[in-house]
């Protein structure tokens, strides 16, 4: 047999690899894949991905590629019908719904919180309360004292001014959990009610929001979380259904939120700014906060590893779900060390002969002509696309 492989070496040669994205059907465990080797990933650094994740007591941990599960594994008789808690992971749902509650005028982001609570709900005086609104409740800047006794308790004595607010990012949980009573007075309906109704069913996630102490906390299961991160990757779209209309409210919660902390929108968690802070802290680090992931990821992140990643420019989405790998309250270090190991996921190095010098490439992945992800076929044009920038058009003829 003879076997011709025909290379058409296109330099600097820009092809988009954006395919369509896949969803799941709702009511179904049926969700397609994308074999990791069409992707070009080399099955000992998956282990080598998965034995850090066992190590760092993780019990679930699900990579979509186009909406489509690459990557999928379960720790310490964790399954994929288990349910498990979101931490502050969760607070994006909540963000979600408020855009949802907006949208359907229900509520004014720029609206009091007293519209809603009623007076009184702080130790503040009239004044100072009147000026919180819900939009500091979604950007961490009510002025509220992060500094108490018990940052999570919700009753008024808990709730001392420390400065006015929109003047003081810092990471409060008490005055996000107050979003789920405003939420409720101005819907007039349950949060798990509202919730099902406009995100849940839609999109075919479970799940629940339980009251544990002070904390409104979501729980569910892995594939659940990941139907969420798709839905966000699709800008708020699940298989052509427009679950939220508000592009403006969508686009803003996903932006930097305010001028103390680059990298907050409305509680959600953004790269690929010049600074962030983290919670527990007012100190400013110049950097990147997930300085070896994309710059346009934006995250979910809760306690003790529980992690949301959306990539848009590479179709991706990861989740993690588990017990604690670092002992912080935002994952952001581990999380780290995850992207370490799925951007060494790539395997094999080509070596291409120039006049004088051997050029040591690497490549990223294998499109077709429409731009998907495509494992090697005989007598069909493929792209291949290199970390240098180059890319080929090779035909393997049989």
């Amino acid at each position: 047999m003879i076997r011709i492989i025909i290379i058409f070496f296109c330099c600097l040669f820009s092809i988009s690899s954006k395919a369509q994205i896949y969803f799941p059907q709702n009511n179904t465990a049926v969700w397609d894949t994308i074999s990791p080797l069409s992707l070009n990933w080399c099955q000992d650094k998956i282990d080598s991905l998965y034995s850090f994740l066992d190590d760092n007591n993780t019990k679930s941990f699900i990579l979509l590629k186009d909406g489509k599960i690459v990557l999928e594994q379960y720790f310490n008789g964790h399954t994929d019908t288990s349910s498990w808690y979101w931490a502050s992971a969760g607070k994006t749902l909540t963000s979600f719904l408020v855009g949802m509650a907006q949208e359907e005028n229900y509520l004014e982001i720029t609206d009091p919180t007293s519209n809603y609570l009623g007076y009184g709900w702080t130790d503040s005086d009239s004044i100072q309360e009147q000026g919180i609104t819900v939009w500091n409740q979604l950007t961490m800047t009510t002025g509220l004292n992060d500094t108490v006794l018990d940052p999570n308790c919700t009753i008024d004595t808990c709730l001392e001014y420390l400065s006015n607010p929109g003047t003081r990012w810092a990471y409060h949980n008490s005055p996000y959990t107050l979003l789920r009573p405003v939420l409720e007075n101005a819907t007039g309906l349950g949060m798990n009610l509202y919730c099902y109704q406009k995100i849940l069913s839609p999109i075919g996630m479970e799940g629940l929001f339980l009251y544990t102490g002070f904390d409104n906390i979501f729980y569910s299961t892995s594939r659940s979380m990941a139907r969420f991160g798709l839905l966000i990757l699709n800008n708020g779209i699940w298989d052509g259904n427009q679950i939220m209309s508000d592009t403006n409210y969508f686009n803003q919660m996903l932006s930097t939120s305010q001028a103390f902390n680059e990298s907050y929108g409305y509680l959600w968690w953004l790269n690929g700014k010049s600074s962030y802070k983290l919670p527990g802290s007012q100190y400013v680090f110049n950097n990147n906060l997930i300085p070896n992931a994309p710059n346009d990821l934006v995250a979910a992140l809760g306690k003790n590893g529980q992690i949301i990643n959306i990539v848009p420019s590479d179709n991706l989405v990861w989740i993690r779900m588990g017990n604690n790998p670092d002992n912080s309250l935002i994952p952001n270090n581990f999380n780290i060390e995850v992207w370490d190991y799925i951007n060494d996921l790539t395997c094999g190095t080509l070596a291409v002969e120039g006049s004088n010098d051997k050029v040591v490439r690497k490549l990223i992945k294998v499109i077709d002509v429409v731009g998907r992800v495509a494992a090697e076929q005989k007598n069909t044009l493929l792209f291949y696309i290199y970390d240098d920038g180059t890319v080929e058009k090779r035909i393997v003829i049989e």
